[in-house]
């Protein structure tokens, strides 16, 4: 019986709009029809049997109603998925109906079979019949249609709980009943003003019944829908959030939302950034425009973590035009092509080239009257650098040095240098090279005639969320295929940003420049590496696999310091630091090196680097460098070549 029950409704179901609506036509006509009789029986106080005479006037009825309803549209809206505009078409239809029907009677002059106190009884009746039945059907073929394998068993829908009640959480939800791809079982929010109250037909529960509703509908993914929360609120949540087994998932910011509705789309991986609870400051925007608007603006590595985003908000800020300077032709050909979509008006010249290329990069700078560079080419891997340490050292010293010449030689009025807090007392060769960089520009700019032709700034800073060769997208990738994460050792530390927020702050720091400057971006408080990755296993719904826990999904393997790999990363090579109109950006003074100096030094880097003598490049370095300890030893492995 139930399968020939199923059978029926899902045929019925799979029927034809037209069949549908001939049966949605055809119980209107009956509502229609008992409810002017029904109406006669409460006027009356009886049971009402219709004389002879009267019985045109139900026949009347339903041939007046069907066009009305027709009109407003009564037969085109689908029942599963009716609201409140269709209740309201309703009611218009049906004090419609009443008025034309009494002019109808009227007209016809047989009022006196029709008390006038019917035409209100039977408009409510009308409504209550006509309205509250398409409601119960779109209650019941909603409930049947989610338990029934036209979409799936509802037990095989993943349930979900969506953590804020605002007006995201609503539409989220109303997204994902539609969808089906995840069963909305609950909303946890802060505010107890709606607690124990129902929003969408879920309960709101305050945060301490998180472990009851996980345990009782078997919950393994939370959905964070508070775009417009605070950096340290979403870093409170996530840290009551991380002891727990679930998943946790997240709708961006109002900044990225689309206009419109929320999707099932908006839905991503929570940003690692919310786990820091760092909070953005406002930009100067006098500091913003100071170098770029309406200027010819140069990025060299163009195509990298921090060049692309340079360029990207370079972009926003009305250059006159924007050079790409890049040596990697894939990653050119993807910035341009994104920045060609984001910002059509603006005029953008993709060079390839290399920045040891010192004619390369003058042709550029004279061509397009180049007035600011911005110098984010370097090699940053450090166990790669460590491995080829010549190519380093050309390609960040003398490519440093190739860059200041050809900004020197055309005047461009400011140069920015993208250095690391890896310059600061470095263990690697990769640290030393960009310590040496920031030494050059240093020497450079204390000639008093290159001081007057070129600023030269140095921006050092941490480091930054996402960019290539990152820890976290490293841990996601461990993550996703089942681990093992590693980690380098349990004491290690990092500073970590946001590119975006680095960007921003060097673009800002690089208009503070007066000349030879050295500044320090506020990078917050470290972040303990083994911290963050049982964090990114805990939010990724899987627990960690420890001698205590045999049967944890993910192990963490402490796998050692990589070659030239520090502990713990400094910005600052002395105390000697004073502040600047911006909180988190600093200056430093620091020691420098004469230019004659320089050039003893860059002439024996010259002479190793033409013989692949890693050795002399090593030496060289420790001399020039001041707290340079290599933590390869000379004669290890990674020094034997480059």
């Amino acid at each position: 019986m139930a399968e020939k029950y199923t059978f029926f409704i899902n045929s019925l179901l799979a029927s034809s709009r037209l069949i549908k609506n001939l049966i949605i036509g055809s119980f209107d006509i009956c509502a229609v029809v008992f409810s002017l009789w029904l109406a006669y029986c409460l006027r009356l106080g009886m049971f009402y049997v219709p004389a002879e005479n009267q019985w045109w006037i139900f026949l009347a009825a339903p041939l007046i109603a069907l066009p009305i309803f027709t009109y407003f549209g009564l037969y085109r809206a689908i029942t599963r998925y009716i609201g409140m505009r269709a209740i309201w078409d309703i009611v218009q239809a049906t004090f419609l109906f009443t008025i034309v029907f009494a002019v109808v009677v009227l007209i016809f002059k047989v009022d006196e079979f029709v008390p006038r106190t019917i035409y209100g009884i039977l408009g409510l009746l009308i409504l209550l019949f006509v309205g509250g039945a398409r409601l119960i059907a779109r209650w019941w073929v909603g409930r049947y249609i989610t338990q029934q394998h036209i979409l799936g068993p509802l037990r095989q829908i993943p349930p979900v709980i969506i953590y804020g009640a605002g007006s995201s959480g609503i539409e989220l939800t109303a997204a994902l009943k539609l969808s089906k791809q995840l069963r909305p079982v609950a909303f946890i929010d802060d505010d107890k003003n709606i607690q124990k109250h129902q929003i969408n037909g879920l309960t709101v529960y305050p945060f301490d019944s998180f472990a009851y509703l996980i345990e009782k509908h078997h919950v393994s993914e939370v959905l964070l829908a508070m775009p417009s929360a605070s950096k340290s609120k979403l870093a409170e949540i996530l840290a009551k959030l991380e002891p727990y087994p679930v998943h946790v998932r997240t709708l961006p910011s109002l900044t990225e939302l689309a206009e419109g509705k929320v999707t099932i789309s908006d839905i991503r991986e929570v940003d690692i950034g919310d786990l820091l609870g760092r909070e953005a400051v406002k930009p100067i925007d006098e500091l913003l425009k100071a170098n770029i608007f309406g200027k010819a603006v140069m990025v060299t590595g163009a195509g990298g973590s921090i060049g692309s985003e340079l360029c990207r908000q370079i972009a926003k800020l009305n250059p006159e035009l924007l050079v790409l300077f890049e040596l990697n032709e894939f990653a050119l050909y993807e910035i341009e092509g994104e920045l060609l979509t984001r910002f059509p008006e603006l005029i953008i010249h993709p060079v390839i080239g290399s920045v040891t290329n010192k004619l390369r990069l003058i042709t550029a700078c004279e061509k397009f009257g180049i007035n600011t560079i911005y110098h984010a080419a370097a090699y940053k891997h450090v166990p790669m650098v460590e491995k080829n340490t010549t190519e380093a050292v050309f390609n960040n010293v003398f490519g440093t040095l190739r860059c200041a010449e050809a900004a020197i030689e055309c005047n461009v009025e400011t140069f920015v240098l993208i250095s690391t807090d890896k310059a600061v007392r470095p263990t690697n060769t990769m640290g030393a090279t960009k310590r040496l960089a920031e030494m050059v520009l240093q020497a450079f700019a204390s000639k008093p005639s290159s001081q007057a032709r070129t600023r030269f700034t140095m921006v050092r800073f941490g480091n930054v969320l996402g960019s290539s060769g990152s820890v976290v997208p490293l841990f996601r990738k461990q993550i996703a295929s089942g681990g093992p994460v590693t980690v380098t050792d349990e004491r290690i530390t990092r500073y970590f940003m946001t590119i975006p927020e680095a960007a921003e702050l060097v673009i800002q720091a690089g208009a503070m420049g007066q000349g030879g400057d050295v500044f320090v971006l506020d990078m917050g408080e470290p972040v303990q590496i083994l911290d963050l990755a049982k964090k990114m296993i805990h939010l990724s719904g899987f627990t960690e696999r420890t001698e205590l826990d045999p049967d944890g999904d993910i192990e963490i393997k402490i796998t050692g310091l990589r070659p030239g790999e520090k502990l713990y990363e400094e910005l600052l090579i002395g105390d000697n630091v004073s502040n600047t109109k911006h909180v988190k950006i600093l200056r430093a003074n620091e020691s420098k090196m004469t230019l004659a100096e320089l050039n003893t030094v860059l002439g024996e880097l010259k002479m190793a680097y033409e013989g692949s003598e890693s050795n002399q490049v090593r030496q060289t370095l420790m001399k020039a460098v001041d707290g340079f300890e290599p933590q390869c030893k000379i004669q290890d492995w990674c020094h034997f070549s480059s």
